[in-house]
């Protein structure tokens, strides 16, 4: 597998990570389009409409890179709009976004970047740290381009979230390149029967298996406005999209694996899994189990 190709794998795997974070706050308004490798020396941010705000998380531990989602304001708005119960179609564009529509559009970011180096670290078969995700408002064309150092590698996906174009910037170092391409190529080996492969070190690439992942399941789901979210108080009841003899839905490292039913087990609760979605091995990375 080339690096191109590897970066693209990455970029797509990443990108859904975001586009389903974004699905939950807007069902049916959120297009993917496909992820280009961005050219050595080029700036990925230097055509991006302003004003537009960027929310940023970087890798730690002596790496560089990160994850860059970009918005339009009026994207910001309706995003806001959405997440607040009301019709992003009727949001009247603003010069100033206000302390609410940041706050909402600000955890909906948030939740973007921390799916997006959980798809990283899926890709990379190996926990990705990173540190704080970072916000910024941009008013002229210039200050994207200022804001951001380039990495060797870089990917740029477009999307369309609510009528309003955004993009996501993948800023890749040299250090993960070999990893990645590395463990792209053993996940492939391993879901085609492929004898197994050794990497450099002398580590088997079948030893992947052995990694733990997190697994949890999902009985239903709500939607509510930000404002009453943050205002439910100790003992309330929030009705969820799914009756109690439904089947759960089984989750490892952020991707669906399949549906089972709840099932009692010595005093404690357990899934007997019912059905596994075909395509494509199981995610990958370090974590515990819940």
């Amino acid at each position: 597998m080339t690096t191109d190709e590897a970066l693209v794998k990455l970029g797509q795997s990443t990108g859904e990570a975001v586009a389903d974070v974004l699905r939950m706050f807007c069902p049916g308004a959120v297009d993917v389009g496909h992820p280009v490798v961005v050219p050595t020396g080029s700036q990925p941010l230097s055509n991006i409409p302003v004003p537009a705000v960027a929310a940023s998380v970087w890798y730690v531990h002596g790496v560089t890179g990160g994850n860059i989602f970009v918005m339009t304001r009026t994207g910001v708005q309706r995003l806001a709009a959405a997440m607040m119960g009301m019709n992003p179609d009727e949001v009247e564009p603003a010069e100033d976004l206000s302390e609410l529509e940041l706050s909402a559009a600000g955890e909906a970011m948030n939740q973007m970047m921390a799916a997006a180096a959980a798809a990283t670290s899926t890709v990379l078969g190996e926990p990705v740290e990173i540190g704080p995700p970072e916000t910024h408002f941009f008013t002229a064309a210039s200050e994207p381009e200022e804001a951001y150092e380039p990495t060797p590698h870089m990917t740029s996906m477009p999307f369309t979230v609510l009528g309003e174009s955004c993009t996501l910037v993948q800023l890749v170092p040299n250090a993960f390149i070999v990893r990645m391409t590395r463990a792209l190529a053993d996940m492939a080996a391993m879901a085609a029967g492929g004898p197994v492969q050794v990497t450099e070190g002398g580590i088997p690439a079948e030893s992947l298996r052995t990694v733990p992942v997190r697994v949890w399941a999902e009985l239903g789901r709500s939607r509510m406005p930000v404002g009453d979210a943050v205002s439910l108080p100790p003992g309330a009841v929030v009705d969820l999209d799914a009756a109690p003899d439904e089947p759960v839905q089984l989750y490892v490292n952020g991707r669906h694996l399949g549906s089972g039913r709840l099932i009692l087990i010595d005093e404690e609760w357990a899934v007997r899994i019912d059905e596994i979605r075909p395509g494509g091995p199981v995610p990958i990375h370090g974590g515990g189990t819940d």
